[in-house]
């Protein structure tokens, strides 16, 4: 099995390799057996209460099956990438830097994950063949999943550190959004001499942060601002994991 570098909110790289296919596999069993019990549950229900209003309107019968059809996407939408089954597995879906994969990220896992099962044999030939173990959706969407036991190990360490205070409250929830990239630039532009250089570097950078995650408040020090980006990206990605 291959192992994937993924870089924590402290830009520690540790080795964290994919999920296995044996894993994955049992995660969607896991998931399409919850999946067969609700809709089978909801199809007692309307028979036995002889709910013909819902049967004979299309609007009512899509309201109550769509959940299932778009089960996978929601799960991993608000549960930071994992369904049940990947739960169960201690398994979750990243981005390839590791980061929270975005709306259309899971979006675009779920409209071909319709394919991979589809076409079963080939999607498990993707996940044998490919360098992360990515299946159709995966390569399309820029994902990985992976195995979540050792970020509990790494966590602990980390949490000696006394910036790590559960209590903390983020500023700017924005700071999620952030690329790996983006964040080391706001750390090598803090670390840089004093001076008046620095302050205009410092100026500049916060404007285009404050522009591109679109945060409308100018009233804090673009230092102290720059900081708080830092901590608050930093307080969601080990709450995630």
């Amino acid at each position: 099995m291959s192992e994937a570098n993924i870089i924590t909110g402290q830009y520690v790289q540790i080795s964290q390799s994919p999920a296995s296919l044996g894993e994955r596999i049992m995660a969607q069993v896991i998931d399409s057996v919850l999946i067969i019990f609700y809709v089978i549950g909801i199809s007692i229900l309307i028979v036995e209460t002889k709910a013909d209003f819902f049967t004979n309107n299309i609007f009512f019968a899509l309201a109550i099956y769509l959940p299932a059809l778009f089960y996978s996407f929601l799960m991993e939408l608000f549960n930071h990438g994992q369904s049940v089954g990947k739960m169960v597995m201690h398994t979750r879906v990243v981005k390839k830097d590791g980061t929270t994969p975005g709306i259309g990220n899971f979006f675009m896992r779920w409209l071909l994950q319709l394919v991979d099962i589809g076409f079963s044999c080939i999607g498990v030939l993707i996940i044998l063949v490919s360098k992360d173990s990515q299946r159709l959706g995966d390569l399309a969407a820029g994902t990985m999943v992976i195995r979540i036991n050792n970020y509990h190990k790494i966590q602990v360490s980390l949490d000696e550190f006394s910036y790590l205070d559960r209590k903390y409250k983020p500023v700017y929830p924005q700071a999620e959004d952030l690329s790996l990239n983006q964040l080391d630039i706001i750390q090598r532009t803090l670390n840089t001499e004093y001076g008046y250089e620095r302050e205009r570097r410092i100026t500049s950078l916060a404007a285009k942060v404050r522009e591109h995650l679109k945060i409308t408040d100018t009233k804090t020090d673009d230092e102290k601002f720059l900081y708080t980006i830092l901590r608050d990206y930093q307080h969601f990605t080990l709450e995630i994991i």
